[in-house]
């Protein structure tokens, strides 16, 4: 199934995607569906997509972000490739949606970087899961785009305040349910800026899989429904072209992963508002 959360007439509805049309679903947010004994419910209501805003799938508790989890994207940038899973920590204000603005302000960063990446939606609690029974804890999948401040990367020493900026964390459009993904070592992650294709990878390339990643976590967090982990992005970031490259003023910058559809925004550089 592919879900979505969006807005329609100042309401917002969970919905099953058909095509162009919308199955409005009697559910409140994506999180009931992730309970054992609620089941969905058609309203019968049909929605147009054109006419419908796309939020972001769901308002996450966690977001568990993993770095450097491919080995060209770590070459790139003059790192080793880590010999254990690099973690940190996005905030959940960061997220916003398919076709919301990233902004911010030029005064504070001016090095705004893309990474797209695969998200793995968390749909049963999991504590010290082991690796073999990882995947039956995740209720779906959706794209991600782990825009970083590159300056503040740097000058931070860590990486709360480069990830975690307002509108940093672009999530979308849809939720493909884990059953339709079988395999998530199989998907071809592109990301364009302005049409200009810059990233052309595999999740087959990781360095630690989803079912890793998540048996690794829940040793140290008790992973919730409705968490979400980004798993990291494939080589092609701007900090890594010659000379690099970064996002500005009206940049459009998408990721699109086979399987699971297309996250676009539009990038806003605004004025200091102190």
């Amino acid at each position: 199934m592919k879900l979505l959360r969006y807005a329609l007439d100042d309401a917002t509805y969970i919905g099953l995607l058909h095509g162009a049309e919308i199955m409005r679903l009697g559910l409140r947010d994506m999180t009931e569906l992730m309970r054992a004994d609620v089941a969905f419910v058609e309203t019968g209501n049909l929605d147009k997509l054109d006419e419908a805003r796309i939020l972001p799938p769901l308002l996450p508790g966690k977001i568990l972000a993993i770095g450097r989890n491919y080995a060209e994207h770590a070459r790139e940038l003059g790192n080793e490739a880590p010999a254990e899973p690099l973690v940190f920590a996005v905030m959940p204000s960061a997220v916003i949606g398919d076709g919301d603005v990233i902004e911010w302000e030029a005064d504070l960063t001016t090095q705004v970087d893309w990474e797209g990446e695969l998200a793995v939606i968390i749909g049963a609690t999991a504590r010290k899961v082991s690796q073999d029974k990882a995947l039956d804890c995740v209720f779906g999948y959706t794209i991600a785009n782990d825009v970083s401040a590159r300056d503040l990367q740097t000058r931070d020493k860590q990486w709360t305040r480069a990830k975690g900026l307002d509108t940093f964390c672009p999530l979308g459009p849809v939720v493909v349910t884990a059953d339709e993904i079988p395999d998530p070592q199989r998907l071809r992650i592109v990301t364009t800026v302005d049409g200009v294709e810059k990233q052309n990878g595999s999740t087959a390339d990781m360095i630690f899989s989803v079912s890793f990643l998540i048996a690794h976590l829940s040793r140290a967090f008790t992973l919730h429904p409705g968490d979400i982990i980004l798993t990291g992005t494939p080589s092609g970031v701007g900090k890594a072209q010659k000379p690099p490259e970064f996002l500005g003023e009206g940049s459009v910058v998408s990721v699109e992963i086979a399987g699971i559809g297309k996250l676009s925004n539009r990038c806003r550089v605004l004025e200091a508002d102190l």
